[in-house]
């Protein structure tokens, strides 16, 4: 932990939030579309305003999530090996999967009998501590989270990454804001999951939750909203490195075939305090600490609930998180001459959300019947 981020951890035990800032006035970035905070950086959490990924790259990371399978610690396919998901990241990530692994001790629906979820997050660990493979979080979560239950690194297959820099001081559009340090910080963390978790298949990034109640520097606003586009960046950097060859020069090389994993998003957390989102969401005082910046245990509750209906439902997570199998339209765990009958009675229905747009992109269409075909007759 550096000094700054100790101090800033003091600093934010002994000083209470202030509960009447209630919004920053900032519209969140999957809220925004085609519309420019400040004028110029484009909302939506992928390309163009959207915040649904582009075919391409979604139909990439399908294929990535459907080939993780349970691994031995030799990191080789085995019927009584184990699926890794992991988080990396500092308090705020820590806290809340701690919560998120709770929830899920206690869900039936997830794959337990091949599935172990581990907290690889850290209070203090800041982005810089997570930018090279060589970096001591790595042989820490190593030596003292996967050994000790008999795993190795090799087994280590889905990621939520949720980093941040503590004492933020410069903000967009200036050339030297944090956002833009933070994009060249998560592209080096991105080649460093890949060469310290060679089977990583997906990794989702998630940006900060709202810190308008904050009363100290440690990551106040608008620091923690644009975070998020830092995140959506990263993302963007990789999809155009892989249509166009061109690498970002601030996020460098994310061939996701070479140096880095397939990257996504994972939730989208923020919301302008009581200003509700679209979907809803709010983050009111009781949601943080004293300090506003860490998430109380109410807030860690609505950031797990938030991670656990991604993964439940994301075309990229389900089918290795759930006992769902693949094609598995009406959730009886069995792919059969019903999930069949269902996409076909919903063929060329655009239903964004519904049971037989497997694939989440909107439509019910070959590639949902060709998924449900090549998984026909699985079991789980």
């Amino acid at each position: 932990m550096t000094n700054l981020a100790i101090c800033g951890l003091l600093l934010a035990s002994l000083i209470p939030s202030d509960c009447t800032r209630t919004s920053v006035g900032l519209i969140p970035i999957n809220d925004l579309g085609t519309g420019a905070y400040l004028g110029q950086y484009t909302g939506g959490l992928y390309l163009n305003g959207s915040n649904f990924m582009p075919a391409g790259h979604a139909r990439i990371g399908r294929g990535r999530a459907v080939s993780v399978r349970p691994l031995d610690a030799s990191g080789n396919p085995h019927p009584e090996g184990r699926i890794v998901l992991l988080s990396i990241g500092m308090s705020n990530t820590a806290q809340e999967f701690s919560q998120f692994m709770t929830v899920a001790q206690g869900d039936s629906e997830l794959w337990h009998n091949r599935l172990t979820i581990l907290n690889g997050a850290a209070g203090g660990q800041t982005a810089a501590t997570w930018d090279s493979p060589d970096d001591a979080n790595y042989n820490r979560v190593r030596d003292q989270i996967l050994t000790p239950r008999g795993l190795s690194e090799l087994q280590v297959q889905a990621l939520w990454v949720k980093v941040a820099n503590a004492g933020p001081t410069v903000r967009l559009p200036n050339s030297n804001a944090d956002a833009f340090n933070l994009l060249q910080q998560m592209g080096s963390i991105a080649r460093a999951l890949k060469v310290r978790y060679p089977n990583a298949r997906v990794v989702f990034f998630s940006s900060r939750i709202y810190a308008g109640y904050a009363d100290t520097t440690l990551n106040p606003e608008p620091y923690a909203y644009e975070s998020g586009f830092a995140v959506k960046w990263l993302i963007e950097a990789q999809m155009r490195q892989m249509q166009s060859g061109q690498i970002d020069p601030t996020a460098g090389d994310l061939n996701h075939n070479t140096v880095a994993p397939w990257i996504a998003w994972g939730p989208y957390l923020w919301a302008d305090g009581l200003t509700p989102r679209s979907d809803g969401l709010t983050y009111e005082c009781l949601d943080l600490n004293n300090d506003g910046t860490h998430p109380s245990p109410q807030g860690r509750q609505k950031v797990a609930q938030l991670l656990m209906d991604f993964l439940k439902s994301s075309p990229h997570s389900s089918s290795w998180f759930t006992v769902y199998p693949p094609g598995d339209v009406n959730r009886d765990r069995t792919v059969d001459d019903t999930d069949l009958a269902m996409v076909l009675e919903a063929f060329g229905e655009n239903c964004r959300g519904c049971p037989s747009d497997l694939n989440g992109d909107g439509t019910v269409d070959d590639i949902d019947l060709s998924e449900t075909l090549a998984f026909f007759g699985l079991r789980r």
